[in-house]
């Protein structure tokens, strides 16, 4: 694990997206993760800014989104779906066909039917082996919740689990209310890929920033591997890369981190 630390939330997002970028141009048909949220939109900021002003090419990039609100449709502007088009997709030169963000609608489907409904089960096995039928991920983009989940993987989520659908926690509802006219309005499932699918990503790339997640970094960087804080699970892969910014690294002890 590697944990660079830079002065700030804009020269984090400028790192990540060279990272990217030099990826995309080591292999133009690279597979790659994608995460929503306020933290990689810096990171889209400059990709975008590459395509446009450098040329960095996605036409035979393949994406693939960590998650998805369940019960809201694409076009609903809160929807994971729209957040990618609005901030990167629709300003860079993707193919459509390449895009790929889990599907939350179900129709009329019970809350209590979710995880057993044959049709969400097929959809996870399916989103599962398109990305094997991709040859897997080449690299994962994640953001990290203040009580450490990655994705939708909340506290307790098995360290092997793979897509599936996801109870979101009280404070995993609150942190997101920000987004919703109220809090009664974020959804409370989600479809998420697992630990165990984002585990075998050749590579991992999470950003954080902010005091907000200082307590969750230091967990994931410097204590111990367990399911209470799902990103201590990077410590085990065999490439992962952290960027902070320095409120982010605040607590880290210094010998955990290099200053980018």
């Amino acid at each position: 694990m590697l944990v660079v630390v830079h002065e700030d939330y804009d020269a984090m997002s400028k790192k990540g997206a060279e990272i990217i970028a030099s990826r995309i141009r080591r292999k133009p048909n690279l597979v790659l993760g994608l995460a929503t949220g306020s933290t990689p939109l810096g990171l889209y900021k400059e990709l975008i800014k590459l395509h446009k002003n450098e040329g960095l090419d996605f036409s035979k990039v393949t994406t693939f989104n960590l998650d998805e609100y369940v019960g809201l449709p694409p076009e609903h502007d809160q929807s994971y779906h729209f957040f990618m088009w609005e901030n990167l997709f629709k300003h860079i030169n993707i193919e459509r066909s390449h895009v790929h963000v889990p599907q939350g609608m179900y129709g009329d489907l019970k809350i209590s039917s979710f995880e057993t409904d044959p049709k969400i089960q097929q959809f996870c096995s399916w989103y599962e082996d398109e990305m094997l039928r991709y040859g897997g991920l080449d690299i994962q983009v994640l953001g990290i919740g203040g009580n450490g989940h990655i994705a939708f993987n909340e506290p307790g989520s098995s360290l092997g689990s793979r897509t599936r659908i996801k109870t979101l926690t009280e404070k995993t509802v609150k942190d997101n209310a920000r987004f919703f006219k109220t809090v009664n309005d974020v959804p409370r499932y989600a479809i998420t890929m697992g630990i165990g699918t984002i585990m075998e990503a050749k590579e991992l790339l999470l950003l954080a920033n902010g005091d907000g997640k200082a307590d969750a970094v230091k967990a994931a960087v410097e204590g111990p591997i367990t399911a209470m804080c799902p990103a201590s699970a990077l410590q085990l892969h065999r490439k992962a890369i952290i960027l902070t910014d320095k409120k982010a690294a605040g607590k880290l002890s210094a010998e955990f981190v290099t200053y980018g």
